[in-house]
């Protein structure tokens, strides 16, 4: 690829996180200073960094708990950040979930909670209810994520199986005032889908959860299915009195991202389109679509005029049959450029948090040359893609992006420019 191709690419991807940053989101969004406590707690990637604004920002005491992603906090002066494991959760994701608990504890009704949520906090927040452990909660999340489905359709059988999603924590804040600032990294921005809202109820229940495993396909464990089965436990109704005064706001979101970047490529001299900013599907096929896209504006000019960078967002999911190492980013990528073979493109991507599935990249770049020049290492691309082991390609082509952790989260960035 070459180097201002990818420099363009890597400044489109730093717009769209800057558009997301976490000060200037919050500070849009402060609440009014209660008579009481205010009390701070969150979850999600960019948990640290969003509690750290709101410190910076906020005119009064404060005090709370946040939790996120190992490797992912930054220094708070009045709240207690702790880190745990994602994506499969681990012993101090649980401790964190008391923490939160703790925090709220014998609160009044002129304290004020804030609860501050982003995309992660599904993983970092494990409570497994009833007599169900965290080796089934691990095992739950693990099945989800192997399955395929949508963010939504995991996130609505994680509410069923959980002591603190779907609402239970803003539950526990009861009496007090809680206002919830979202960072949404799911498609269409519902809050009560990200971090499978433990402050935001919504009305799904264990029939509908049920008919989603069926519908999907998911090899849910037995004890888990047999939790699903019964009653205890269900999360509460949007309508219960506990949540009357609560406010939910969404203050940042990958619409919000690609509308900035968008902006920043017309600054550059290149016009952009973006498709759209809720994009769901198996990454694989998500990606023939775009190389279909491409090749048709490459050859014809069509439906959009060169030069043109396309952009996307979304979330996109790989249904894992090998034993390879990547995300859904650089799996994007390698079919990308796989169905895009010899077509003249250059692409970026990239999740908004810094990271693609379990390794330290964010994602990859890749254009109309890059499977000739895999080849030429030795390697067979349709074989890497079938064994879900895009991270090995681009890693043998020394095109991984590695920007760190960003702070932020509005889930995926995807950009295909064409001269």
């Amino acid at each position: 690829m070459k180097p201002e191709d990818k420099d363009f690419l890597t400044e489109l991807f730093r717009a769209a996180v800057e558009a997301a940053d976490p000060e200037k989101a919050v500070r849009a969004h402060l609440p009014a200073r209660p008579k009481g406590r205010t009390v701070v707690i969150g979850a999600g990637k960019g948990a640290a960094q969003l509690a750290a604004a709101f410190e910076r920002l906020w005119d009064g005491p404060l005090e709370g708990v946040v939790v996120t992603r190992y490797g992912y906090a930054t220094p708070c002066r009045h709240i207690c950040v702790l880190e745990a494991a994602h994506p499969v959760p681990d012993a101090a994701g649980i401790a964190a979930s008391q923490a939160l608990f703790d925090a709220v504890k014998g609160l009044g009704k002129d304290d004020l909670v804030v609860a501050l949520i982003c995309g992660g906090g599904s993983a970092l927040l494990p409570a497994p209810p009833g007599d169900l452990t965290l080796e089934d909660e691990a095992a739950l999340n693990g099945a989800l994520l192997a399955s395929g489905a949508p963010i939504s359709v995991m996130n609505a059988i994680r509410k069923q199986v959980s002591a603190i999603k779907g609402g239970r924590l803003a539950a526990a804040c009861h009496p007090a005032k809680v206002v919830t600032l979202v960072v949404s990294d799911v498609p269409g921005d519902d809050p009560a889908q990200v971090a499978s809202g433990p402050t935001v109820p919504d009305a799904s229940d264990r029939e509908q959860a049920r008919a989603l495993v069926k519908t999907w396909g998911i090899k849910l464990p037995e004890r888990i299915e047999a939790w699903l089965v019964g009653r205890e436990g269900e999360p509460p109704s949007p309508d219960d009195p506990v949540f009357a005064d609560h406010e939910v706001h969404v203050i940042a979101s990958a619409c919000l991202s690609l509308e900035t970047a968008a902006q920043r490529a017309e600054t550059l001299g290149v016009p952009a389109v973006i498709l759209s900013d809720s994009i769901e599907g198996e990454a694989r096929d998500v990606a023939r679509v775009h190389a279909a896209i491409a090749r048709e504006v490459a050859s014809r000019g069509r439906p959009f005029p060169r030069p043109v960078v396309i952009l996307s967002g979304g979330e996109t999911t790989v249904t894992i049959k090998g034993r390879g190492k990547g995300g859904r980013n650089t799996e994007f990528l390698l079919a990308l450029a796989l169905a895009g073979e010899d077509v003249s493109f250059a692409a970026l991507a990239a999740d908004t948090d810094g990271i693609d599935g379990s390794k330290d990249n964010a994602g990859a770049f890749a254009d109309g040359a890059s499977m000739k020049r895999l080849r030429a290492s030795g390697a067979d691309p349709a074989a890497l893609l079938a064994g879900n082991d895009a991270w090995t390609a681009f890693h043998r082509l020394d095109d991984l992006f590695v920007p760190g952790p960003t702070g932020t989260n509005v889930n995926d960035f995807r950009a295909i420019l064409i001269r």
